[in-house]
């Protein structure tokens, strides 16, 4: 008589079953040694975070979310489109302009990644914010759609604005006076 075995499964680890983590990725990142940017959309907004690792352990050095959008004049009306394509570069715009250049790598996440989507919004702001990002130009949502030609009028006026907000240097004095605000 013949035993048949047991064939065993392997157990996936808990964050990768929640679709949360992909541990193949993550260590690649991990291992480069370059800085890394989080890019997450929730179902309200962007979040950003510059990441550095040492030793698999993360230490996030600066976070943006898409609500500093309405700091730099969003309409809060149109508070339901801070995770718009417009809004997603216009986050990576504000993020660059923090952490004022080096190399970095982006880290999507368990994401879809589809070219001309949201996501690759955020990334094409992070390039033109100055940041050295390697990413294929095919990726990125064409500039119509970054600047909000698809949308009405006042919201292109306003993301028109706040672009130019983000790009202008702020004098000291203009800096000093927001903060007392």
């Amino acid at each position: 008589m013949v035993l048949k075995q047991k064939m065993s499964k392997r157990t996936l680890k808990r964050r990768r079953r929640e679709n949360r983590t992909d541990y193949k990725t993550r260590r690649t990142l991990l291992t480069s040694g370059i800085p890394r940017i989080v890019v997450r959309r929730t179902n309200k907004y962007f979040i950003l975070q510059a990441v550095k690792s040492k030793e698999a352990q993360d230490k996030v050095t600066v976070t943006i979310t898409s609500k500093e959008l309405l700091k730099n004049g969003w309409d809060v009306k149109m508070g339901g489109s801070l995770k718009s394509i417009p809004a997603g570069y216009l986050t990576g715009l504000l993020l660059a302009k923090k952490l004022k250049g080096g190399k970095y790598i982006v880290d999507l996440g368990m994401a879809r990644t589809i070219a001309g989507s949201r996501v690759f919004a955020v990334v094409k702001g992070l390039v033109e914010g100055g940041l050295d990002i390697s990413a294929n130009e095919k990726v990125f949502p064409s500039e119509e759609r970054l600047n909000g030609e698809h949308l009405k009028s006042e919201l292109k006026d306003m993301i028109a604005k706040i672009r130019q907000n983000i790009s202008s240097p702020k004098s000291k004095k203009e800096e000093l006076k927001q903060n007392d605000n």
